[in-house]
């Protein structure tokens, strides 16, 4: 049993790659940002970004489901931004069998994604405070680190041969 926590800034790719994922090893797919509660969704809507505060109970969330999953035996793949060490601590905490992935990638290449993304509540206005808040993960995280500079199928790929080896 393990839940991959696929992490980064908004249109770096989580929800794609973590679909990929999951279809490839045949695990469910828990999509962070339904945990939103509505006013989180509404202040991000609004070009608002989201404070430490907003966040909290929607980490919470997201970790009482991986606990479910976990407590069922079941593998799945989360796609959360996580931006933060203490957030991924909520999410990732003493659980050795929950793995962080960082997508990886420039703003510049990021920006010109979001820009292209069609029917997304999170605007991208919003990418710089996404950068700014993002705490990339350190060495003592374990992170697996994954390059967002290529086709979905080639990140899928990577994140697969990475899982892979660590679980090895």
């Amino acid at each position: 049993m393990t839940i991959l926590v696929m992490m980064g800034v908004s249109g770096s790719g989580k929800t794609t790659i973590a679909a990929g994922v999951a279809e490839r090893l045949g695990w469910d797919l828990l999509e962070g940002d339904q945990f939103h509660p509505p006013a989180n969704v509404a202040k991000m809507h609004a070009g608002h970004p989201l404070t430490d505060e907003d966040r909290w109970p929607w980490l919470h969330a997201i970790a009482a489901a991986i606990d479910a999953r976990r407590a069922a035996g079941e593998s799945a793949v989360v796609a959360c931004s996580a931006l933060k060490h203490a957030y991924r601590a909520i999410l990732v905490g003493n659980r050795p069998d929950v793995l962080l992935v960082y997508l990886q990638g420039s703003q510049a290449l990021i920006g010109q994604r979001l820009a292209a993304r069609k029917g997304h509540y999170m605007p991208a206005s919003l990418l710089d405070s996404q950068f700014a808040t993002l705490e990339e993960p350190t060495p003592d995280e374990h992170a697996l680190i994954v390059s967002v500079d290529a086709a979905p199928e080639a990140i899928v790929d990577e994140v697969l041969r990475q899982v892979r080896a660590r679980t090895a």
